[in-house]
C-alpha cells in the first residue's frame, strides 16, 4: 500500500507473476480497494489480509514498530510467524528494513543486515552485486566482512556462480589503499576464499569481480550516482541523435537490436527490488516508483531465495571462517 503509486502497480505486478509462475501472494493492505484492482479471475489465487494503516514515505522508519496494523508491519509479521516464506515491499524502505531487522531477527552470526542490489556489466548476462547500498550508513571491519560472507553466499546459491571472487571498494587496487576501515577489513577479507583485494569504482562494472563490499553510506551515494549516470547518458544519446539525420537513420536501424538490449541490461525493472542479507527469512526491498514489471521480477527474486539455501550457506561460511 505504500508505493509511490498505491496498490495498483504491486497488483498489476503481482498478476503478471502469477501468469508465468505458480505461488501464493498474500496481499496485505486495505481489501476493499484490492478487491477493486484484482481481476476477478485471480480472486480465488490469491490471499488477502485487511490493514487499516499505511506508513507513507514521509513517516519515521522507528515509527514502524509502534504501527501494528500498517501493512509492512502485518506483512512482516507474516514471514516472522512463518505463514509467508518472503515479505516484498515497495512501500517506506527505511521502515522495511527496520521491521524485518528487529521482527524477523537477524541470522545468529550476523550483527547487522545489508541491502544488495545488481549492476550491470560489460560482459554480456553477467551482473555485479553490491553491498551494502543503505542499510547501514556506519559500518565497523566486522559488518563489511559479514557483508562479504553474505554477498559470497548469495552469489553461491542463487546466481549460481560456484566460486565467485570478491572484491572490496577503496580508491586504489594496491592492498596499501583505503581508509582506516577499509584497511581493517582488508585483514578480515582475507579469510574468504573468494576474496580478491581491493577494487576501484570501475571494477563494479567490468565483471572483474562478482560481489563488491561496501559501507552503507558509500555504495548508497555510489547507487544513485549511477542512476543518475544512466539517466544522462540516454538523455545525451537522444540530444544527439535528434541533431544529425545520419544519426537518427543508424538509431533507427539499431533501435530494436542495440538499444532495447542496452536499455534492458541497466533498468533497474529487471532486478525488481535489492534482498536485505542477513534476516532470519527474505526481505525484497523494491523502489517505491516500481512499476509492475519491477514488482513481478522482485517477486521472482524472492522465490529464487526462498527455495535455495542462502541464509544456510551464510551462516555455514561465517561460522567455519570462525571455527578456522
Amino acid at each position: 500500500m505504500g508505493g509511490d503509486f498505491g496498490p495498483e502497480p504491486i497488483i498489476e505486478g503481482v498478476v503478471q507473476a502469477l501468469e508465468e509462475k505458480t505461488f501464493l501472494p498474500i496481499l496485505v493492505g486495505d481489501r476493499e480497494e484490492i478487491l477493486s484492482l484484482l481481476p476477478q479471475y485471480y480472486a480465488d489465487k490469491v490471499e488477502i489480509v485487511h490493514s487499516t494503516d499505511v506508513i507513507s514515505m514521509s513517516d519515521q522508519a522507528t515509527n514502524a514498530l509502534k504501527r501494528k496494523e500498517s501493512s509492512i508491519y502485518k506483512a512482516v509479521e507474516l514471514v516472522r510467524k512463518k505463514e509467508a516464506a518472503a515479505v516484498v515491499s515497495a512501500g517506506h524502505s527505511g521502515a522495511t528494513m527496520t521491521l524485518a531487522t528487529l521482527r524477523i531477527g537477524r541470522l545468529p552470526h550476523i550483527s547487522k543486515p545489508a541491502l544488495a542490489t545488481f549492476m550491470p556489466t560489460v560482459i554480456k548476462g553477467k551482473k555485479s552485486l553490491v553491498l551494502d547500498v543503505g542499510a547501514v550508513t556506519d559500518c565497523t571491519p566486522q559488518n563489511l566482512y559479514e557483508f562479504g560472507n553474505m554477498g559470497e553466499a548469495y552469489v553461491q546459491c542463487v546466481m549460481g556462480i560456484e566460486k565467485p571472487k570478491v572484491g572490496l571498494l577503496s580508491n586504489g587496487e594496491e592492498d596499501s589503499k583505503g581508509n582506516a576501515l577499509t584497511k581493517e577489513a582488508f585483514k578480515l577479507l582475507q579469510d574468504l576464499e573468494g576474496f580478491a583485494g581491493n577494487v576501484e569504482g570501475g571494477d563494479i562494472f567490468s565483471g572483474e569481480v562478482d560481489v563488491i563490499v561496501t559501507d552503507g553510506f558509500t555504495g548508497n551515494i555510489l547507487l544513485k550516482t549511477a542512476e543518475g549516470v544512466e539517466s544522462a547518458i540516454f538523455t545525451l544519446m537522444k540530444q544527439y541523435i535528434r541533431r544529425s539525420l545520419p544519426a537518427k537513420i543508424g538509431a533507427l536501424m539499431m533501435k530494436k537490436k542495440v538499444f532495447a538490449t542496452m536499455k534492458k541490461e541497466v533498468d533497474p525493472a529487471e532486478y525488481g527490488g535489492a534482498p536485505l542479507l542477513g534476516v532470519d527469512g527474505c526481505a525484497i526491498v523494491s523502489h517505491g516508483s516500481s512499476n509492475a514489471k519491477a514488482i513481478k521480477n522482485a517477486i521472482f527474486q524472492a522465490l529464487r531465495y526462498t527455495r535455495t539455501n542462502v541464509n544456510e550457506r551464510i551462516e555455514e561460511l561465517i561460522t567455519h571462517k570462525r571455527a578456522g
